[in-house]
């Protein structure tokens, strides 16, 4: 039996829990809008054509943030599309995903639905097929309160009072060749600059996100969020980073380590910003927003999924996610929020159908996903600030990866509530883990809630017909002896321990 340990002090803290790192990404792509969270005539649908069991499982997950249109999408988008009447609107070709959008879904209904849900909107702008202009006039349009061509059309539109957006996305994924508009990023650099420069001068609090690398594995990957940043360092607040993840055949063991990649992605993009600033003698600190982030089984896509004919809301990337991969997730949010000092914006991708923790059938339910537990955790238990902890266990050799711990983990505690809560995989697909960590820095502990997401069935996943399949469990081997947190860690497993400090 292996065992390993945590060291965990409340002295040593690297940041406060960030709430939009819990955000959630919603594209024109698939099923995610039509059938997902819109879907008018469901039995459970409101006025607005918006289905409530899904909005009911998206406060339940704790999405604090949603990031809309897209994507790629985004990148042939035209806003005024969806906008004004609906009888009115033009139905269109969406290159990106092969597909016709009829634009019955757009902005407006999007900000209803965002304040049903009690989510902050993140707005993404087209800079693919579009540019400045039309960023300026989607502003116009969403922000100003009226007495404007653009504001007096969306309260003619109904929407008397101003969507007060405040972060916004200069474009998605602009070095990628299969993007509309792709660019070089001296390019994009340019196009985000003076974007953004012209945005602040309609709204100077704005905050905004410029494009980074689509992927660490990327060619141009560094020297890309080097030459952007070099453009428009002083002018955005935020540079982007998208990582998906997906088990190769039968390599358990590197996918379980997948987010020793993200980490490396995270300090790599931080290395690099704090170069170009540096270098720019500037005192601005530039965070990463990784709003794309996932267990994404891209390879099935490619290979098989693509419409061949242009289609309404097909069923794309309705990935059927497993035990496995929610140890996974549970793992990349470890990672994000070990990182809460740089990455303050997160958005898993997507929320409902597609590659996402909800699911939801048309004029049927709408269920769970294996995904959707150690997200909905973590976002209702990681509070106050995240602490530096350290680990000391064994190592596992992975083919992808290298060597890497069997545990991985992050603790927070709020020291107003006296909440401490500790989050731990065991990345090891065959052997359990003795877990342990000494809290004597906070004195007296109890040990009010312990979880585990585990099966002996590692592809065991949710259904429509079995939704509770894969559910976490209360954890069978959690004790707190004095100061000490034990229990047993099987393999390939997810687990939170949440404890009460003394006050």
């Amino acid at each position: 039996m292996q065992s390993g340990t945590l060291s965990i002090d409340p002295a040593f803290v690297v940041a406060p829990v960030n709430r939009r790192v819990f955000g959630s990404f919603v594209e024109h792509m698939g099923r995610c809008v039509y059938g997902g969270i819109f879907e008018p005539g469901h039995p459970t649908s409101d006025d607005d054509g918006l289905r409530g069991d899904v909005l009911e499982l998206v406060r339940e997950l704790g999405v604090t943030a949603v990031r809309y249109p897209g994507g790629n999408f985004v990148s042939g988008y035209r806003w005024e599309d969806g906008v004004g009447p609906v009888q009115d609107r033009p139905t269109r070709l969406d290159p990106a995903w092969r597909t016709i959008e009829s634009n019955a879904f757009g902005l407006n209904e999007f900000m209803t639905w965002a304040r049903k849900a009690d989510v902050e909107p993140i707005m993404a702008m087209n800079l693919g097929t579009r540019g400045m202009q039309e960023a300026l006039d989607l502003l116009e349009y969403a922000n100003h309160p009226h007495g404007t061509a653009l504001s007096d059309l969306r309260v003619e539109h109904g929407v008397a009072e101003p969507h007060g957006i405040r972060m916004w996305c200069l474009g998605n994924e602009m070095d990628g060749p299969w993007q509309l508009g792709h660019k070089t990023a001296a390019e994009y650099g340019r196009l985000a600059a003076e974007t953004a420069r012209a945005l602040r001068q309609r709204e100077p609090d704005l905050e905004l996100v410029a494009c980074g690398s689509s992927g660490r594995s990327m060619p141009t990957f560094g020297t890309w969020e080097a030459t952007v940043l070099e453009h428009s360092y002083d002018l955005v607040d935020y540079i982007s980073a998208h990582a998906y993840y997906e088990l190769a055949g039968d390599d358990v063991a590197s996918f379980l380590a997948s987010s020793v990649n993200m980490d490396r992605f995270i300090r790599d993009v931080v290395a690099t910003a704090d170069h170009v600033g540096a270098t720019l003698n500037s005192s601005k600190t530039i965070d990463i927003a990784f709003d794309e982030w996932n267990v994404w089984y891209q390879s099935a896509l490619q290979s098989d999924e693509t419409p061949g004919d242009w289609t309404v809301a097909p069923r794309l990337s309705e990935d059927a996610y497993t035990v496995l991969d929610a140890v996974v997730v549970g793992s990349l949010l470890i990672t994000l929020l070990r990182h809460s000092d740089r990455v303050t914006v997160a958005c898993q991708a997507q929320l409902v159908n597609t590659i996402s923790p909800i699911r939801s059938e048309p004029d049927g339910p709408a269920w769970r996903q294996s995904i959707f537990h150690p997200f909905a955790l973590t976002a209702r238990h990681a509070q106050g600030q995240v602490l530096d902890l350290r680990v000391d266990a064994p190592t596992l050799v992975t083919a992808q990866h290298g060597e890497v711990s069997v545990l991985d983990s992050v603790a927070t505690y709020d020291a107003d509530t006296g909440r401490l809560a500790v989050f731990v995989v065991n990345r090891n697909p065959t052997d359990a883990v003795d877990f342990s960590t000494d809290l004597r820095g906070f004195g007296e502990v109890s040990l009010t809630e312990a979880v585990l997401l585990a099966d002996d069935d590692l592809f065991a996943a949710n259904t429509q017909e079995d939704p509770d399949r894969v559910v976490p469990r209360s954890h069978p081997s959690s004790t707190v002896d004095g100061t000490t947190l034990r229990a047993q860690l099987p393999p390939a497993s997810w687990s939170m321990f949440l404890l009460q400090v003394a006050r």
